[in-house]
């Protein structure tokens, strides 16, 4: 009973979206697989421009996509702690128009990460057979998610409830909204300056997502006031 009540008190858009990514998630097993050499991976994740599987489409497409169970459950109680409040407080379009923007932007971001990762290989004369060894390189670094999308309604939900206080795990004690999120981004940016070997994370895509929502929330915070708390 509990379950259906959460169920039944999920906004209309943030409901739909956990039940698409749910759905395309299992379409990805059903059709291929969820690992890199899948077809479905190859259509609908995004990819380096310069990559023959890369599609414009790939911009909207991935990021309703997941790697595996465990990426698609956190980046769906993400949406859902976070995503439901700021449905609430902007309404299902404005909320459904924020995230595609964000999910677009973090896409963007992620295209410009690929291209300064690769900027040595893409100016220099390779043989064909290491061009065919650099477009498999390009296949197994395409990128799925909806987590920059969630970074930017995180980046929403910190600038509109700051002082909110939250319980991060493992952390023992609460936060407040402002200092979390600031504190996740601020992984995200080292993590991705450090470009460990084996981090399979889209840090730029989340960075990306964060700062497109922070300047729509701030550009709407001030054509809109009363929304904000």
């Amino acid at each position: 009973m509990q379950f259906r009540n959460s169920i039944n008190s999920t906004p209309q858009i943030v409901l739909n979206l956990i039940i698409i990514n749910t759905l395309v998630f299992f379409a990805q097993n059903i059709f291929g697989g969820i690992n890199e050499f899948s077809k479905v991976n190859d259509l609908f994740a995004l990819h380096h421009y310069k990559s023959p599987d890369f599609r414009p489409y790939q911009l909207v497409t991935h990021m309703f996509m997941h790697g595996n169970f465990l990426h698609l459950l956190f980046n769906m109680v993400g949406l859902w702690m976070f995503g439901s409040m700021m449905e609430r407080v902007w309404g299902p379009k404005r909320f459904l128009t924020f995230f595609i923007i964000c999910g677009l932007f973090a896409g963007i971001a992620q295209i410009g990460s690929y291209i300064h990762d690769y900027w040595s290989i893409d100016h220099m004369a390779i043989s064909s057979e290491e061009y065919s060894m650099y477009v498999e390189i390009m296949k197994r670094n395409a990128t799925v998610g909806a987590s920059g999308a969630i970074m930017g309604i995180l980046a929403a939900y910190g600038y509109t409830f700051p002082n909110t206080q939250l319980f991060i795990f493992p952390i023992p004690f609460p936060i407040k909204a402002k200092w979390a999120i600031i504190g996740i981004i601020v992984m995200d940016i080292l993590g991705g300056i450090s470009n460990s070997a084996g981090d399979n994370i889209a840090h730029f895509a989340h960075i990306g997502g964060a700062l497109v929502g922070f300047i729509i929330v701030l550009f709407w915070n001030k054509t809109d006031k009363q929304h904000f708390y």
